[in-house]
């Protein structure tokens, strides 16, 4: 049986530090009303929301360990930030129960994106990126982004982002970089 709505707050509150929550409480608002804007299921909008960073404090070997037994060792030098997404959507369809694969699928992309996603990944994906508790620079143009169009606003963070991480001179994770070239081969953006 799948968790309900209220038993992934109580779970995901006991596993989060206060920002973290606020952070999380931020993306459910924000997937609620992008899900209503592109007329993306509210109910799955909301639960991969609440969920989408409940292993994000876990233990970094733990989540490596437990993606290598299912196949999943190109997360290997992969850091916490990253690897909370594919575990984190191993954990809650093993351990909360939610079988969607939908839902699955927008926990698992959140943090790099990846090509072609579904609308519900890409709500997930843009409220995770522009929640009112982030203020970097530009989140107010992709927050504008966002209103117009799911692949404009996808594109616009993942532009970002690849800019951020090649500034820190971090790695990129290759399903970041394909969904940038998916992105920017679809061709919709316009500045």
């Amino acid at each position: 049986m799948t968790v309900t709505l209220t038993e992934a707050w109580n779970i995901v509150r006991r596993h989060l530090p206060e920002k973290r929550f606020k952070h999380t409480v931020g993306v459910r608002d924000t997937a609620i009303r992008l899900a209503k804007h592109y007329y993306v299921d509210e109910k799955k909008a909301e639960l991969a929301a609440i969920v989408h960073d409940l292993c994000k404090y876990f233990d970094t070997d733990e989540m490596k360990q437990g993606l290598a037994t299912v196949g999943e060792n190109h997360w290997a030098a992969c850091g916490s930030e990253l690897l909370h997404a594919p575990y984190g959507a191993m954990y809650v369809e093993k351990e909360l129960g939610i079988k969607d694969n939908e839902v699955l699928q927008a926990i698992r992309s959140h943090t790099t994106g990846r090509a072609a996603m579904s609308p519900l990944e890409q709500v997930i994906f843009v409220a995770d990126y522009i929640e009112p508790n982030r203020s970097f620079v530009g989140v107010d143009q992709a927050r504008k982004y966002a209103t117009v169009s799911l692949d404009t606003a996808c594109l616009f963070s993942l532009t970002n982002t690849i800019q951020y991480l090649l500034s820190k001179r971090s790695p990129i994770h290759p399903y970041t970089v394909e969904a940038y070239n998916y992105y920017t081969l679809k061709g919709e953006h316009k500045d």
